[in-house]
């Protein structure tokens, strides 16, 4: 097998279809076609099947593809220490983060790396924490800034902050503006929070399960809900109260659109973390960053 025959099998399955791999890869769909069929005669095994027009992946696919986009990403790697032997403390560094992050200390950190390394070109991009790893993963971004450590046992994870947790309502809730000691004043309240992460042990769905179960309020009535634009607008509906990073908020409670409430047993502060691949390369620059991240 070669490059184009794995790029292809990573393509499809990360779009779904054989069309927009071909978009992506600047092919028709005849070679896209063509290029998986030696890998999958190669293999000795079909790697998609069709479904309502849409490729997914057989149980071989399946088997395949992390091995497939970790030869994607070493390949990377290693045209980036090539580049790295020549460049130094210049090129480009792609770093994806979570959003709500580009307003917390982190930005102060970027700010000082800019500063120091003015002949660096820094890449950013925003997902979820999942979505972060998985760039990461797939080596599509050098490093990654997320919500919690990451499971992954191909991914490194170092320290990089923390984030207060703060419960938001609408405005004149009757428990604004009050220090609520006693849980039982909270008994009734309806509560709008992330889903669980199935595949992880910590996630932002976890926080408010375990903040409740700690309160002695896990027979509230949550909501999952899993936009956090969509939690905040419910939020000031007054549908319930909701569980949010403080920065994901200040604009809200600056404007009044939201109030934080101060209820002691609710207080919590989730972890901010940097990753990368274990295996990965990482140039001058990238560590330079990185040391500055796990730093704070």
């Amino acid at each position: 097998m070669n490059i184009d025959e794995i790029q292809t099998f990573v393509a499809i399955a990360e779009l779904g279809g054989f069309t927009r791999a071909g978009r992506q890869l600047h092919r028709s769909q005849p070679a896209i076609s063509r290029r998986l069929g030696l890998l999958e005669d190669e293999l000795g095994a079909p790697m998609f099947e069709r479904i309502r027009g849409r490729a997914r992946l057989t149980e071989a696919g399946r088997a395949f593809l992390p091995h497939a986009e970790a030869a994607l990403a070493a390949l990377k790697d290693g045209r980036e220490a090539v580049h790295g032997l020549r460049t130094g403390m210049r090129g480009a560094i792609s770093l994806a983060l979570v959003g709500t992050l580009a307003d917390t200390h982190i930005v102060d950190v970027l700010r000082r790396f800019a500063r120091r390394s003015k002949d660096v070109r820094l890449e950013l991009r925003t997902a979820s924490s999942a979505e972060v790893t998985n760039l990461v993963r797939r080596g599509e971004a050098t490093l990654g800034l997320r919500y919690f450590a990451s499971d992954r046992p191909e991914l490194v994870s170092l320290d990089a902050g923390g984030e207060a947790m703060l419960v938001v309502a609408a405005p004149g809730h009757r428990l604004a503006g009050r220090r609520v000691r006693q849980t039982q004043a909270l008994e009734g309240e309806r509560w709008i929070g992330f889903p669980p992460a199935p595949d992880e042990r910590d996630s932002s769905g976890h926080v408010l399960a375990h903040q409740l179960i700690r309160a002695g309020l896990q027979a509230a009535d949550v909501t999952l809900i899993d936009s956090l634009t969509a939690q905040k607008r419910l939020a000031q509906a007054g549908f319930g109260l909701a569980l949010v990073p403080e920065s994901s908020v200040r604009d809200e409670l600056r404007q009044g659109t939201l109030v934080a409430l101060d209820i002691a047993a609710m207080r919590t502060t989730i972890p901010i973390t940097a990753i990368h691949r274990r295996a990965a390369y990482l140039s001058p620059a990238a560590k330079a960053l990185l040391a500055l991240l796990a730093r704070g």
